[in-house]
């Protein structure tokens, strides 16, 4: 790697932790705190370096056909911005995501950024301790989400023709993430990996029998003898036996209360003649779920919103495409009329040569 003289000045006691060559001579050199842009001697430009501190509260990006621009937001400082050359973005971002990341305490030291990826509004930050998720038009900002390794236990998927989804069990509730068909096998590897590496689990099935022994310990420790259901009450048993033989009943009603209390199958043995009358908000607050509720899981607003993203996207796309074929068809059009207008001259030339010759 060839640092030029102006750049090593600019580094002081810091070393490049990634460089990435741009058009001609320049280039981009990231140190662990902050971006260096290198623009070297041109025709219309002297020599500068631009420094750009990793201590900002985002990242935007605005992509061109042909340059793309980043721009870091410093908050009440503003915003500063450079233009890369579209094809060396993701090269450029890699390094200065991971710089941002460190330098708001989202990685800790000693925790490699392992891959980035963006899927329209959502942008996927794999590192070696944790996933960090984006939800927006930013590149990165304060509301994002991440996903600790320490806590997932079971990694699956879920399938889909356009977009698939890796679905991450953890200890407090389950994740997922959403991703093209096209890059979704590249992404579910990458965190794969990253999950096994820091349990020092080989393979699927290791890490699959860590989690099963795991879970197998801390059933065991929670065993416990104490149902939390209010014993029944026979202190009157026994006074009156022969009443209570002569009320058959009286001894149904117990078993069915016994069978409720205990979760016996006796219950299920009689029932009511007639459904008594039962307020289904009353009901519903009493902290039980319907069956629908339970086979339904209720729909991730971030999941939908992630969706409805994808479609806007999708359709922004096709009305692009529609526009570029609008463009191109009335450049046929006008090419069209031109060799038309080629053609009537041509005629004209021809016919005044054929009476040119005629009266010769």
């Amino acid at each position: 790697m060839n640092v030029p003289a102006l750049v090593q000045s600019s580094l002081g006691d810091e070393d490049v932790a990634a460089h990435v060559p741009l058009k001609g001579e320049d280039a981009v050199f990231v140190t662990p705190t902050r971006t260096l842009v290198y623009t070297a001697d041109g025709l219309l430009s002297d020599e500068t370096v631009d420094e750009f501190p990793h201590d900002a509260e985002g990242i935007k990006v605005s992509e061109g056909r042909r340059k793309s621009k980043i721009t870091l937001d410093y908050g009440l400082d503003g915003e500063e911005s450079f233009s890369v050359p579209s094809g060396k973005l993701d090269d450029v971002l890699h390094p200065i995501i991971a710089g941002v990341l460190n330098a708001a305490d989202v990685t800790q030291p000693g925790e490699t950024v392992k891959r980035t990826y963006q899927f329209s509004e959502l942008t996927l930050v794999v590192t070696s301790d944790r996933v960090v998720k984006h939800v927006g038009a930013a590149i990165w900002g304060p509301d994002y989400e991440e996903i600790d390794y320490d806590s997932v236990t079971g990694i699956d998927i879920e399938e889909g023709n356009v977009s698939s989804q890796l679905v991450l069990e953890t200890t407090a509730r389950t994740q997922r993430i959403k991703a093209p068909n096209e890059q979704f096998r590249d992404v579910r590897e990458t965190v794969e990996n990253a999950v096994y590496a820091f349990h020092n689990a080989a393979n699927a099935d290791e890490f699959e029998r860590m989690n099963v022994n795991e879970d197998a310990g801390t059933a065991t420790k929670e065993v416990s003898f104490e149902s939390g259901v209010e014993p029944i009450d026979t202190s009157g048993v026994g006074e009156d036996d022969e009443a209570a033989t002569n009320k058959p009943e009286a001894n149904t009603e117990v078993r069915a209360e016994t069978g409720r209390g205990a979760g016996s199958a006796a219950s299920a043995t009689q029932e009511p003649a007639e459904r008594p009358d039962v307020d289904d908000d009353e009901f519903a607050s009493s902290g039980f779920q319907t069956a629908a509720t339970q086979v339904e899981p209720p729909v991730d607003p971030e999941e939908l919103n992630a969706e409805l993203a994808d479609l806007e996207d999708t359709i922004e796309e096709l009305a692009d495409v529609l526009a570029e074929q609008r463009e191109l068809a009335e450049r046929q059009r006008e090419a069209l009329d031109a060799q038309q207008t080629v053609i009537e001259a041509q005629r004209d030339r021809l016919a005044a040569l054929r009476d040119l010759v005629d009266e010769e």
